[in-house]
């Protein structure tokens, strides 16, 4: 088991945490857009904004280059989808509405709960399909009252769709692995978004190779987004997930879908939110409280003589 928190911590606490870390990605979308205002094209700013990360990653994996020896396989194989669904997600929140790009990505929960009742034995408990049913109704919601429809389908959705896929199987491995090491994992996760976004680039989106000079501007910007507010959260997000079941994980990691509606209403005229989808957002959050409120009564009424 990793160390980066005391063992004795509390659940409660461990998903307050990846409540924090998600509300962190709900803000994503920003410099991905951002970026574009510096003359980077769409893709090569997923590129760009992964890729800055491992300028202090890398240095840490070779101090810390014996942990890789430690299941190397496993930590590659959650590296490899979790950073393919990043490519995906930061993909579909350029290409789409970000409101159905985080919707599409978060549909997480019900895979999540699907690969931990069949492949990690996890019980799927009432209170955890209430959670589901609770989140859904909030999505239902989030898309209800908006005009969001007269936006056919595209490929930012099925990026978005897949990201959320993708996701749920990486963390249910991390999940399964305990022996997963942090920086290990880190640096495969950011290798995999880079080169996924590269990849995107050349098969996908037909942009021109830029120079390295067009960068330069927004390296400070960039960097303060990747590696000083994104980056540790993420590191959150991969530790707790290998704490909590991966069900859990993606029910609380759904208050990125508030974070990123609400800031995108503010900060994007078409994407105002209605008075049905602030109580789709209210639902999200009561789904991602619900089952740890029921534990928590259960437990204080097994306590009860």
């Amino acid at each position: 088991m990793l160390t980066a928190f005391p063992k004795k911590i509390s659940e409660t606490t461990l998903s307050f945490s990846i409540l924090i870390s998600g509300g962190i990605w709900g803000l994503y979308w920003i410099p991905l857009r951002e970026i574009e205002g510096y003359g980077i094209p769409t893709y090569w700013s997923v590129f760009f904004i992964n890729a800055c990360p491992l300028i202090l990653i890398l240095p840490l994996s070779l101090l810390k280059i014996s942990h890789f020896r430690t299941s190397f396989w496993p930590t590659l194989q959650v590296g490899l989808l979790i950073g393919i669904a990043f490519t995906f997600y930061a993909s579909a929140l350029l290409e789409t509405t970000i409101m159905r790009a985080t919707l599409m990505f978060y549909l997480s929960p019900i895979w999540g709960t699907i690969i931990g009742y069949f492949f990690l034995s996890e019980p799927f408990t009432r209170a955890r399909l209430l959670s589901i049913c609770i989140a859904i109704v909030g999505l239902v919601l989030l898309l209800s009252g908006t005009n969001n429809s007269s936006y056919p389908l595209n490929i930012g959705d099925l990026f978005a769709f897949l990201s959320g896929i993708l996701f749920s199987c990486g963390s249910s491995i991390l999940k399964h692995r305990p022996d997963i090491k942090m920086i290990p994992l880190t640096s495969f996760v950011y290798i995999f978004t880079s080169v996924g976004a590269f990849l995107l680039i050349i098969f996908i989106s037909n942009e021109p190779l830029i120079n390295i000079k067009t960068f330069l501007p927004s390296i400070p910007y960039v960097f303060m987004w990747s590696t000083v507010i994104l980056l540790p959260s993420f590191m959150i997000v991969f530790k707790v997930s290998q704490i909590l079941f991966p069900g859990r994980v993606a029910i609380l990691l759904m208050s990125e879908v508030v974070v990123a509606i609400i800031s995108a209403s503010v900060l994007v005229p078409e994407e105002r939110m209605f008075y049905l989808q602030w109580l789709g957002a209210l639902a999200i959050i009561t789904a991602g409280f619900t089952e740890l409120v029921i534990a928590k009564f259960k437990k204080k009424s097994s306590y009860i003589p």
